[in-house]
C-alpha cells in the first residue's frame, strides 16, 4: 500500500497565493511618455520617441455589481469599495471578502444608491468612515419620490459598521437627474462633496431644471466644503450671505466625478462630465462660478448646443481642458507614487464612455506643451474609478461597455454581476 502526505495549507496563506497566480496571467500592456515632439510619444514624423512604459493588469475581483468608489485603510492592505446598489464591500490583501460588511446603511435611511466612501485622516484614532448616497423621500399630495444626497458617518472595526447616522443632507431633492455624489477629504481637512444638477430635462432644450446649477439658494450642481461632522466651515465662501447656502464652495457644475490637490501647489482640480460633449477640467477656486448651463462646449441630447453663447460669460471660470467628443471622466489622480516614476505629477483620468485611462502631462518639453495620452482602451471597460495605492500603484474599479447602468433602472433591480477591481502596475 502506498503511503500519503497530507499538507495542510492555512487559510490565510492560501488567500495571499490567489493575487500572485492572477498576476502571472495578467495580460500586459504598451504606452509610451510624451516625446520632444509627439503627443503620445510614439515615433513621430523622424522625432525620437518617448520612453516605453509596459502595464501588466491584474484582476483582483470579479463579480461586483458596480462597483463605484475605492479607498485605502491606514497601512494599504484593506481596500473599501462602494456597490451602487447599496453594499459596502472589502479586500484584503488583494482578496474581496465575498460577503458584505456588515451594518450597512438601515432602512431609517431610506438609501437608494451608494456613491462613495471616504476613510477621516485621522481613522487609527477614531475609526470613522463616510458614505454618500442618494436618500429618498416621499412626497405630499401623492406626487413622484424624491432624491437627495446625503453623507452619513459610522465607526468601522475591520468587520462591521456601527452607529451609522447622516451628517448632512443636501438641499437638492428632485425626482430625478443625475446626483453626482463624489467626496473627498481636502488636505484642509475638510469634506469636499458633489452634487450634480438633478436636470430632468436631459432631452429637452428647456434649460429651466439645471439653472439650479447657478441658484446659490439650493446645493444642486455645486461643489461643497463640509467639516468632518458635516457642520459649515465658517470660511465658506458664501457664509453671512444673504440667500446664499454656506456650504456652497464652488458653483455652475453639471456633475462632478473626480476631485484631487496638487502634491507640490495645493491646486483643488476636478474633472466633470458635461452632456454630449464639453467635458471639463477645471482648477476649482472658492466661489467661482463654473458655467453650467449658460457657458458649455456640449449640446443636449436633443442635438442641440447648451447654450449660445458657449465660449466665455463674465465672471465665469472657463475650464483647463475639454473633451469634444466626450470621454465622461470618472475619476481624477495626480500621480505621485514610484511605481511609474516618468508619471509624476500627471494627471490620471478614468473614463466611461472613453472606456480608458487618459494621462494628461502639462509643461512637457517642446512646442507641444500640453500631451494626452490614451491608456487601456483594449480592455473595453469603463473606468468607473480610479486610485492611486499606497503602494504607488493604480487601482480601478471597472465595469463592462457593453453593460454599463441602465438608465431607467427599476429600484432594487440586480444587475450582473460582472464588474471587476483592476491593478495597474509596472511590468518588468
Amino acid at each position: 500500500m502506498k503511503s500519503c502526505t497530507t499538507v495542510l495549507v492555512s487559510l490565510p496563506l492560501l488567500l495571499a497565493a490567489i493575487p500572485a497566480v492572477a498576476q502571472q496571467n495578467a495580460p500586459v500592456f504598451d504606452t509610451y511618455t510624451p516625446g520632444p515632439c509627439s503627443p503620445n510619444g510614439q515615433p513621430h514624423g523622424g522625432c525620437t520617441p518617448g520612453k516605453l512604459v509596459r502595464l501588466r493588469v491584474v484582476t483582483l475581483a470579479e463579480g461586483l455589481h458596480h462597483p463605484w468608489h475605492i479607498a485605502f485603510l491606514p497601512g494599504g492592505r484593506e481596500m473599501l469599495v462602494t456597490e451602487l446598489p447599496g453594499r459596502l464591500r472589502i479586500l484584503r490583501d488583494g482578496v474581496l471578502d465575498p460577503k458584505p460588511v456588515a451594518g450597512g446603511p438601515p432602512e431609517s435611511l431610506q438609501a437608494k444608491d451608494l456613491h462613495s466612501v471616504l476613510v477621516h485622516p485621522k481613522f487609527p484614532e477614531n475609526h470613522f468612515v463616510y458614505l454618500t448616497y442618494s436618500k429618498g423621500r416621499e412626497t405630499a399630495g401623492g406626487g413622484p419620490a424624491e432624491t437627495t444626497l446625503a453623507i452619513a458617518r459610522a465607526r468601522f472595526d475591520g468587520a462591521r459598521l456601527t452607529d451609522l447616522q447622516d451628517i448632512f443632507v443636501a438641499d437638492a431633492w428632485e425626482p430625478g437627474g443625475a446626483i453626482a455624489g463624489r467626496a473627498a477629504f481636502g488636505p484642509d481637512g475638510m469634506i469636499y462633496l458633489a452634487v450634480g444638477d438633478r436636470d430632468t430635462k436631459v432631452f429637452k432644450d428647456d434649460p429651466s431644471a439645471r439653472m439650479a446649477a447657478q441658484d446659490l439658494s439650493n446645493d444642486i450642481g455645486k461643489v461643497l466644503r463640509l467639516r468632518d461632522d458635516g457642520s459649515i466651515p465658517k470660511d465658506n465662501p458664501f457664509v453671512g450671505r444673504a440667500g446664499a447656502k454656506p456650504e456652497i464652495y464652488t458653483y455652475g457644475h453639471r456633475n462632478v466625478y473626480g476631485m484631487a490637490w496638487h502634491p507640490d501647489t495645493g491646486a483643488f482640480w476636478e474633472v466633470e462630465i458635461g452632456p454630449m460633449g464639453g467635458d471639463e477640467l477645471n482648477l476649482l477656486l472658492p466661489g467661482h462660478n463654473y458655467g453650467w448651463p449658460l457657458v458649455s462646449f456640449g449640446k443636449i441630447y436633443s442635438g442641440n448646443l447648451v447654450s449660445e453663447q458657449p465660449w466665455y460669460r463674465p465672471g465665469m471660470d472657463m475650464p483647463v481642458l475639454f473633451w469634444q467628443p466626450a470621454i465622461s471622466p470618472s475619476s481624477l489622480v495626480i500621480y505621485t507614487g514610484d511605481k511609474f516614476p516618468l508619471w509624476k505629477g500627471h494627471f490620471l483620468i478614468g473614463a466611461l464612455s472613453g472606456q480608458q485611462i487618459q494621462r494628461v502631462a502639462f509643461n512637457q518639453p517642446g512646442a507641444q506643451a500640453e500631451r494626452r495620452d490614451s491608456m487601456l482602451t483594449q480592455l473595453d471597460r469603463r473606468f468607473r474609478d480610479i486610485r492611486q495605492g499606497p503602494d504607488g500603484n493604480i487601482y480601478a474599479a471597472t465595469e463592462k461597455a457593453t453593460d454599463a447602468t441602465p438608465p431607467d433602472r427599476p429600484p432594487g433591480a440586480t444587475d450582473p454581476p460582472n464588474r471587476t477591481i483592476l491593478r495597474i502596475e509596472p511590468a518588468e
